[in-house]
Formats: structure tokens, sequence, C-alpha cells
């Protein structure tokens, strides 16, 4: 087996990270690293260099002022799900967190590293999306509706590094997923939330083109919060995606009654 040879980077500040990347040939940010080192391993990327991103001080700690939270983008699964301070005005992020994957992935995985990722099965996504969050980076702040573009593709420039994510809890919001049993993947995952710009749902794991927003989840939600008024909503099962987990036709039912028990979470 041919082997590959990797440069290593740790990056000491988001200025340093930058410079690091521009220096490389081939370059790679790289955070907890849940999903670049699979890729790695099965040579679905091959970067000449990688730049860690995990120990930059700036891009660490949670920071909640009334009903505003924002998240550095290195804090882990686990440090969200822990945080007291998010669970007072948004618990619904907090067990999301929780779901992620083992243990091990939620100490090494993070929220910036999630997002920037966008693998179509991942679950902040549909945190980031349903919350309308704000994606900060070292050069602009992205709304969520402009963020997520396709599967694994986002609105970042090669060189741009996601430094947090701010949003503004809402007054409900609630988080169920159907996860796969080994990876803990969601293959069909709905957040939903109700704030004062009106009510907004994410779908994640079931989408042909990776997370998205249900208009018509949104609409009965709107005029009844409560599950009962997702029963009737129609989902179309063109739109979603069929694989060797399930059809899209299944992932279609999943997404009603993922959307029915993340209303009786919230």
């Amino acid at each position: 087996m041919q082997l590959y040879s990797t440069s290593y980077h740790r990056a000491s500040s988001v200025e340093d990270a930058g410079k690091l990347l521009s220096g490389a040939d081939d370059g790679k940010f790289i955070a907890g690293g849940q999903t670049l080192i699979a890729g790695l391993k099965q040579r679905l990327a091959q970067p000449s260099d990688l730049v860690d991103l995990r120990h930059i001080e700036s891009l660490k700690g949670i920071k909640v002022e009334g009903r505003r939270v924002t998240i550095g983008a290195a804090v882990t699964h686990a440090e969200v799900a822990s945080s007291a301070a998010i669970r007072a005005v948004c618990p619904a992020v907090c067990s999301l967190a929780s779901m992620i994957g083992d243990p091990h992935v939620r100490h090494m995985g993070t929220i910036g590293g999630s997002v920037a990722n966008d693998d179509p099965a991942a679950d902040y996504p549909s945190a980031v999306l349903a919350l309308g969050a704000t994606v900060v980076t070292n050069s602009r702040e992205i709304a969520a509706d402009d963020f997520f573009v396709s599967l694994f593709e986002t609105a970042l420039a090669e060189d741009e590094i996601i430094t947090a994510i701010r949003f503004d809890a809402p007054e409900k919001a609630g988080y169920a997923k159907f996860a796969n049993p080994a990876s803990r993947y969601a293959m069909t995952g709905v957040f939903v939330a109700k704030g004062a710009g009106g009510v907004r749902v994410a779908v994640t794991g079931a989408g042909a083109s990776g997370v998205f927003r249900h208009a018509g989840l949104e609409a009965a939600l709107s005029t009844n919060w409560s599950p009962e008024a997702v029963a009737g909503v129609e989902i179309d099962s063109s739109e979603l995606m069929s694989d060797l987990h399930c059809t899209a036709e299944y992932r279609a039912n999943l997404v009603r009654v993922m959307a029915k028990r993340a209303v009786q979470a919230a």
C-alpha cells in the first residue's frame, strides 16, 4: 500500500492558521477530526498539510448574554451538552449535542468542525438552520439560510475559518432523530424552533441535497404548535435520499415522526 506524507501544523491563532494554510500546496484545516481523519484513512482526502485549530484560545468558550448565545467554533459537543448556561435558555441544543456519536466523538468533535463540514447526516446543521443562527467567520458573518449549499458544501471560502456560532434562544425548541445504531448519525433528524420570527423547522439526514427547512411543517406548526398538527403534513419523498439504510419513502415517514417527537420535546 502506498503511503502519503502529510505535514502537521498547530496554529496558535486564527491569523497564524491562515498563514499556515496559504503556505501549503493543498492544506486542510482540522479541528476534532471526526470526519476528516476517517476521510484520510479511506484516501478520500490526501492533503499536503493539516492545520490544527483546536488550540486557538479565541475559538473556545461559551457566552450567554440574556437570550443571546455565542459558542466558540472549537467548543466540543461534550462541552455544549454539559453547559448549564445554554441549558438555561435553550436546552434543545444541549440535548442535540448529547446525542452525537459516543463519548469519544463528543469529547473530540467540535461545533465549528461539524458545521463547516456539513455532513448530510450531521446533527448541528439542523439546529443552526432552525435557530436562524449566524455563522461567524474570520472575515464576515453568514446567515444560516445562506450558509448551507449542498452535500458537504457551504458558503465558506477555502481559507475561511468559522470562529463562532451565534443565535438568539427561541421561546421553544426541540430536536429528535432516528439514529443509525452503529454510527449514531441521523438517518433522519428534525429540529423545531418557535421564536419572535415565527416557526422554523430543519431536517437533517434525509435530504438529497443536505439539510433543509420544511415549509409545510413550518406552516402547520405556526397555526397549531402541537404534535397533532404534524400528522396531516405531506412529506415529498422525491426530495429525499435512498441509501443502504432505508428508502426515501421510509425517510418521509421518519420526518413526520421525528417532527412530532421534536415538538413533544420542546
